[in-house]
């Protein structure tokens, strides 16, 4: 047997010892689902599952890269949930859109996905318990907020209990792969603000034409040899198409920020990010007097967004977001002194800021 026979003999041989050691984990998984159902306790605990992950990160001294040890540590996660029952997470669909592959990147994909036709079926399907979870686009570095999704936080109760940070790349795709066969062009509204540069560059003449998800757009632009879709890769496997052109974003450091909703709320980590919302009396140095109880707690506010109410006219709804947890006593002082000066104020959720 020659050195290379010998190496991947000890390849096998390591595999084998950690296909034990995962069926090993697995029985252990399936004692703690045991006691969680006779203890009546929640079978997902994320904060839980974070702490796996920092953990072993923390101690990973290498050569197997940290980013990758987080990938197959949250399949094997993910996987052992499946055991006992997959986790429900509604998306927008059809499966293959950028909110599908966020949800793979937080639950892994042993979860079950349930594709929804808009962002406000994300949100019913968690009210109503079709799901266990919601993902949904918040913000994009280029583009900036989802307005759509801050309405959807007035209109129901949920919380926020998770963030995911996606680098987006959206490639040009079509059934040949030829841009001499391009007559339309299918598309999300916001990939396609995403590239508009590269779009009037080279296809200055070619209708774009909206589409609910970058996924439907891909499945149309399947049926159809003469069109062309802006979608994911994964998107271009999901139809089988082909690439007329790959990264076609305007900006190449081009990320989509999500939220995960739930019914329930999370307990505080080590480094949390509080998300609420209000509305505040008509009248000079109103907002300097919201902000100031934060700026006296040393509250760092990682956000601020406004949008029309859609009640009265000229009456604004503010969405923030702020470090810290609102379990955490600065915070939960600097809200409640605000709430006299707000004519509504909502607390969205309490989450682990992403990495």
């Amino acid at each position: 047997m020659d050195k290379l026979d010998k190496l991947r003999k000890k390849i096998d041989e390591t595999d084998e010892k950690i296909l034990k050691l995962l069926n090993e984990r697995a029985e252990i998984v399936l004692d703690v689902a045991e006691h969680k159902r006779n203890e009546d306790k929640v079978y997902y605990a994320p904060i839980r599952e974070r702490e796996i992950l920092e953990r072993l990160q923390a101690n990973n001294k290498g050569p197997f890269p940290n980013d990758a040890l987080k990938v197959v540590f949250r399949e094997i996660i993910s996987a052992s949930l499946a055991m006992e029952k997959p986790l429900e997470v509604a998306c927008l669909g059809p499966l293959s859109t950028y909110t599908h592959l966020a949800g793979v990147r937080h639950f892994g994909s042993s979860a079950k996905f349930i594709p929804v036709k808009s962002i406000k079926e994300v949100f019913e399907a968690v009210e109503s318990a079709q799901a266990d979870y919601g993902v949904v686009p918040i913000e994009n570095s280029t583009e900036g907020v989802v307005s759509y999704t801050l309405d959807m936080f007035v209109d129901f109760d949920l919380n926020i209990i998770a963030e995911i940070m996606l680098e987006i790349s959206h490639n040009l795709l079509s059934v040949s792969g030829k841009m001499e066969d391009i007559r339309k062009i299918y598309s999300h509204p916001q990939p396609v603000a995403q590239c508009r540069r590269w779009l009037e560059r080279n296809l200055p003449n070619i209708p774009v034409y909206e589409s609910s998800s970058t996924a439907k757009a891909a499945e149309q632009a399947s049926e159809e040899n003469d069109s062309a879709a802006i979608a994911s890769e994964l998107a271009a496997k999901t139809y089988d198409l082909n690439f007329v052109h790959r990264a076609i974003e305007d900006n190449k450091n081009n990320y989509t920020r999500f939220l995960v909703i739930s019914r329930d709320a999370v307990p505080r980590s080590n480094n949390d990010k509080t998300s609420i919302m209000f509305s505040i009396k008509d009248r000079p140095g109103a907002l300097f007097d919201i902000l100031t109880p934060f700026k006296r707690a040393k509250i760092n506010l990682k956000k601020i967004e406004s949008r029309p109410s859609r009640r009265k006219a000229w009456e604004y709804i503010f969405f923030v977001d702020m470090e810290g947890h609102i379990e955490d006593k600065r915070v939960e002082k600097a809200i409640e002194e605000i709430k006299d000066n707000c004519l509504y104020l909502k607390i969205l959720g309490s989450y682990p800021q992403s990495e």
